[in-house]
């Protein structure tokens, strides 16, 4: 494999392998994308002298990397893509290695790059290297804006604690017991039903943190299995599933909602169909068919939906309100 510095002779190859780079990770849907102008930036970077071609005996150039200065000290990792046959052998590294050897005798101290939040295989490599979030840039579509931000709206969050048995009395015990210690003003316990008892908490409802503790607590003083339940801010839906104390798995419908996670966390949230279906009988396939993920809650059924859905899956009732629902209702 040879690294080397692009021509102005490479023009055209390097416009094939943006193009191919372009149709693999597309751009997203409310960008638009100006071909010519990005065309004529590579020619640009090209007459830099910090745009760099792969090749690979018999196989002609397999990948790219273009960079471009953005201040006296940084620099940005604007393109780097490498055909798919090619990967896994050190070709990405080796293209950032050459830039990077560009750059320093320059007094380049840093470098940046963007890289797209679902593309957790690049942001491994990426982490790696040494590369650290630095700047989050979060997108909302105008039409959300509007709904979310229109007079007298407020985002609903609430939470329900499911533990599995048939013993209301002992549950009672639990929370009257534990309630105070997370500064709760309220609790109800309803059921059984299903073989679940329910709990709803006024401090559960509004603090994650209070919700963990929560069911970390009845799991464990019980010996039994806690799901908790709940909705936040209108656009996640969140999952928590505890035996004896432990935490057995965990779901958030937009992982990277609160903010970038490393790679490895990100997939941790996903739901494990078969950790759920041993917990509650669920059937596998239709929890991996409700439990989705993804990068924005708008490539997602609306929250609240999402939320009745898994627990319909897990055959938990009651998961649709939380514990000031249930105080109004009861007048």
């Amino acid at each position: 494999m040879t690294i080397r510095v692009a021509t102005p002779d490479d023009v055209p190859t390097l416009e094939e392998l943006w193009r191919s780079f372009g149709r693999e990770v597309p751009p997203p849907s409310y960008h638009d994308v100006d071909p010519a102008k990005e065309l004529e930036e590579i020619r640009q970077i090209v007459d830099s002298g910090l745009a760099f071609l792969a090749e690979e005996d018999g196989q002609g150039a397999v990948g790219f990397a273009l960079a471009r200065r953005i201040g006296s000290r940084s620099a940005r990792l604007s393109d780097l893509y490498v055909a798919p046959e090619a990967r896994r052998i050190g070709v990405a590294s080796a293209l950032v290695s050459a830039v990077v050897e560009a750059l320093v005798p320059e007094g380049v101290e840093h470098l940046e790059l963007d890289v797209r939040s679902s593309n957790a295989d690049a942001r491994t490599v990426y982490h790696r290297w040494g590369f650290s979030e630095d700047q989050v840039v979060l997108v909302a579509s105008t039409a959300a804006l509007q709904e979310r931000l229109a007079p007298g709206r407020h985002a609903e969050s609430f939470a329900s604690l499911h533990v599995q048995t048939d013993s209301v009395v002992d549950v009672e015990r639990a929370v009257r017991d534990f309630a105070p210690r997370i500064g709760s003003s309220g609790s109800r316990v309803v059921g059984p039903r299903n073989g679940w008892v329910a709990v709803y908490d006024e401090a559960s409802d509004d603090d994650p943190s209070a919700l963990l503790r929560f069911a970390r607590e009845l799991s464990s003083r019980m010996g039994a299995i806690v799901v908790a339940l709940a909705l936040e801010v209108d656009q996640v839906v969140r999952m928590i599933a505890l035996d004896r104390g432990g935490i057995v798995d965990e779901y958030r419908s937009v992982p990277e909602f609160y903010g970038p996670l490393p790679p490895g966390d990100v997939i941790g949230l996903a739901a494990n169909p078969t950790v759920l279906a041993r917990l509650t009988g669920a059937d596998p396939q239709k929890v991996k068919r409700v439990a989705v993920t993804a990068t924005s809650p708008s490539d997602l059924p609306p929250a609240i939906e999402l939320l009745a859905s898994l627990a319909a899956v897990l055959g938990l009732e009651g998961a649709d309100h939380g514990f000031a629902h249930l105080v109004a209702a009861e007048g």
